[in-house]
């Protein structure tokens, strides 16, 4: 059975090659992170078939865990009431693994971030691994790169089916970890070759070439990432947009006030009554022709003295992340400029 796990670049078609390989006559299962890629896959599918094919479901990740995996096995022995999304007490981490308060607290709420450590410790994984097999004939999972903690270890279980297993994923679109849990994968994303093997030793193939060229992002924009970020990125497109930084004061109120661009903030975009986001949270967004990169005091510093190699490595990711959501012109501008919008 093929198994493989495609690293991509932004805009290269992560989402579109997984709808490429849907067949109605193929009962396909496919997992993502988020809620927003959830909802962009959902209407996708339902636009190349026309309605929501019965053989084709789709989960969220943490919708899946505790629905397919935790229910039919656990749920009548644990009785747990849902998840609990906040990080498990320090000093849980002391207690034997097979302490029912390890995974649950006081309300019978399961540790979102444990929950895949329990279906390992009740011996459940094998089960997990028949029953997708049962049900399905490819799996499929989307975002990889946000699974962390004891999330990676249960994908790298479930690579073991008998089935077409695909992963795919961009490793320096990693902002965030679904699961970070003690030291369990702590330093997961901090090596790219130590990544790859990590899914070379679990049987999966790793494939670096299918979607190595972005068809959002323009030449400059990937000569700009490439170069300036030191994130390795090719155009498939002919246009080429302008990158440009804004100074003047009558520009940036231009640009403040134009609803068609959108603000790219660090954080604590909601503070700013505009057309806005945060970097990280724009990820799998793909709308936006011009997008203006607002730069904290930090970043302007490295982005004025090019010392990209200086910014901390998730942040790093966050403005890749920014920076990959223009089809055409990427401005900048110092958020020291705007603070009289803020509110």
């Amino acid at each position: 059975m093929d198994k493989r796990v495609i690293f991509a670049i932004a805009g290269s078609g992560k989402t579109s090659y997984i709808l490429d390989n849907l067949e109605l006559d193929k009962r396909s299962l496919i997992i993502t992170y988020t809620e927003n890629n959830y909802l962009n896959l959902r209407e996708r599918i339902i636009k190349k078939f026309e309605y929501l094919p019965d053989n084709i479901s789709i989960y969220t990740y943490f919708n899946f865990l505790y629905s397919f995996c935790y229910k039919p096995f656990l749920h009548m022995k644990v009785r747990a009431k849902g998840y609990n999304w906040n990080t498990p007490p320090s000093w849980t981490m002391k207690l034997p693994r097979k302490t029912p308060k390890y995974f649950l607290d006081d309300s019978s709420h399961i540790y979102h971030n444990r929950l895949a450590k329990m279906l390992d410790v009740c011996g459940v994984y094998p089960k997990i691994n028949q029953r997708i097999e049962k049900y399905f004939d490819d799996f499929y999972v989307d975002e990889v790169q946000d699974f962390g903690g004891h999330d990676f270890n249960f994908l790298m279980n479930i690579a073991k089916i008998e089935k077409h297993v695909l992963f795919v994923g961009d490793f320096f679109q990693h902002t965030f970890d679904t699961s970070r849990d003690g030291n369990v994968n702590k330093n997961l994303y901090c090596d790219y070759d130590k990544y790859i093997k990590r899914f070379e030793d679990s049987g999966v193939n790793v494939d670096t070439k299918t979607l190595c060229k972005s068809w959002r992002c323009t030449p400059n924009i990937c000569n700009f990432v490439s170069t300036k970020l030191g994130i390795d990125m090719l155009s498939n497109c002919s246009d080429n947009g302008e990158i440009k930084i804004i100074t003047d004061t009558k520009s940036i109120k231009e640009i403040i006030e134009d609803d068609s661009i959108i603000k790219l903030f660090y954080q604590g975009s909601n503070k700013y009554p505009i057309y806005s986001q945060n970097w990280g949270e724009s990820k799998g967004i793909d709308k936006y022709e011009d997008v203006c990169i607002v730069l904290n005091k930090s970043t302007y510093k490295n982005f004025d003295e090019l010392t990209f190699d200086k910014i901390n490595p998730q942040t790093l990711n966050k403005l890749y992340v920014a920076c990959t959501r223009a089809r055409r012109n990427l401005i900048f501008i110092s958020e020291e400029k705007v603070k009289e919008y803020k509110i």
